[in-house]
């Protein structure tokens, strides 16, 4: 006799799935597992449970960074190209969707490149940046190349889809399109965030790398998932990095790593005079037609100092003449690449020596630097006026500021005694 047996009903199978899903646990059971809060504790010495101090990480982690810096430039004098054309790459393909970034690799992306842009024209105000997706094995430009981030931000909000599959290829041949009408004084580089594992091509993309290569266009690439063997060759013909990322902190570390100007490849660097016209700022009540979006506008804007007409925004080229408008703050801005602050030393006084004596108030906000116990934190004092600085000024120093508040007070306090 045959045994017959009978096939399950959908109803019977969903809930197999959602059982095997569960493993058993209850929904608050799986959250406190996915997030792992526990991690963000641990034990003082009084044996009690305290969150970590993740300020004195991050600050490790960027000390880390700069004294890395430091010792590349300390090797040779590098040159930094000032004037970079940059274009981001967006993998919004399905494999954006997945959710190992919280709440997916998506959201993570999009959050990160708004932060990206924003701390790009910061630190780069003559430069110009454009975005790029690749979904259904297309890619599409959503920006030209432009120095107004609020416009990027904006066009990117409004495309966060994902579908089909990525091709690097399409991508690639997309940029060189663009970028090989920038000048040759200007900086190419193309940054990718890529979430697939694989790339869906329509030709040969050894032969588009080296198009990339003879067009002297720097390409770097940030995995989200795992490496990839064509990604980290395309990096390293054309003089790029490539990296993965682990989790959210450390892609936000990887993607602001590429804000500063890197050091321009020998061969690349051509020096040039290049034109550049300072506008007046027009009259709040006249009318006059923008060149940026082609309409009537009243007050507000710029004036081109060689045809007269009228632009937004600043840095930008102007349409008509193609002169390179900027402002002189721009400029001013982009001098600290060229002489960075050196490194500050690292203080940790030990209270059983009477001989060091160090001052209890940092030199910049004037906050104290006794941690608990009327105990000295770690803190940082620069090697040439040897003022001390809690960590949070140290960093404010050396990402937005870019003067030492000690050297510059030392400087004005000659230059007064020596006028009186």
């Amino acid at each position: 006799m045959n045994k017959i047996t009978e096939r399950p009903l959908n109803g019977d199978v969903e809930d197999d799935d959602e059982d095997e899903g569960n493993d058993g646990r209850e929904a608050w059971e799986r959250t406190y597992a996915e997030d792992r809060s526990w991690e963000d504790l641990q034990e003082d010495e009084s044996g009690l449970l305290r969150p970590i101090d993740n300020t004195a990480i991050y600050h490790a982690q960027y000390r880390r960074r700069l004294r890395a810096l430091a010792s590349i430039t300390a090797t040779a004098r590098i040159q930094k190209g000032l004037i970079r054309y940059v274009y981001i790459v967006v993998d919004l393909s399905k494999a954006a969707s997945e959710r190992d970034f919280r709440p997916s690799r998506m959201a993570v992306i999009g959050k990160q490149v708004e932060t990206f842009i924003r701390e790009f024209f910061d630190q780069n105000p003559l430069s110009h940046v454009g975005l790029m997706t690749i979904k259904d094995g297309i890619a599409h430009c959503l920006t030209e190349l432009g120095g107004s981030p609020e416009s990027h931000i904006k066009a990117l909000m409004g495309k966060l889809e994902c579908s089909g599959d990525a091709s690097l290829q399409n991508a690639l041949e997309l940029v060189l399109g663009y970028l090989n009408q920038i000048p040759s004084y200007g900086h190419r580089e193309v940054l990718i965030l890529y979430s697939a594992l694989s790339t869906c091509d329509p030709g040969d993309l050894m032969e588009t790398i080296q198009k990339c290569k003879r067009s002297k266009i720097r390409c770097s690439v940030i995995g989200l998932a795992a490496e990839m063997f064509i990604c980290k060759h395309l990096c390293q013909d054309t003089g790029g990095t490539y990296s993965v990322a682990l989790d959210e902190t450390h892609f936000k570390e990887l993607i602001l790593e590429h804000a500063p100007p890197p050091p321009a490849i020998a061969e690349y660097a051509t020096a040039n005079l290049i034109k550049m016209g300072f506008p007046q700022r027009a009259a709040e009540g006249s009318v006059a037609i923008c060149t940026c979006h082609e309409e009537a506008k009243t007050g507000g804007g710029y004036t081109c100092p060689r045809c007269k007409v009228r632009v937004c925004e600043l840095p930008t080229e102007c349409r008509i003449c193609g002169l390179t408008l900027i402002s002189s703050p721009h400029l001013a801005r982009s001098y600290h690449h060229l002489f960075p602050i050196v490194p500050f030393d690292e203080v940790s006084p030990s209270q059983n020596d009477p001989h060091n004596s160090f001052p209890n108030t940092c030199f910049g906000c004037q906050q104290s630097l006794l941690s608990q116990g009327n105990k000295h934190g770690l803190s940082v004092t620069c090697p040439k006026c040897k003022q001390q600085f809690c960590l949070d000024c140290d960093i404010y120093i050396h990402e937005s500021l870019h003067n030492c508040p000690g050297c510059e007070s030392s400087r004005l306090s000659k230059s007064i005694s020596a006028a009186q």
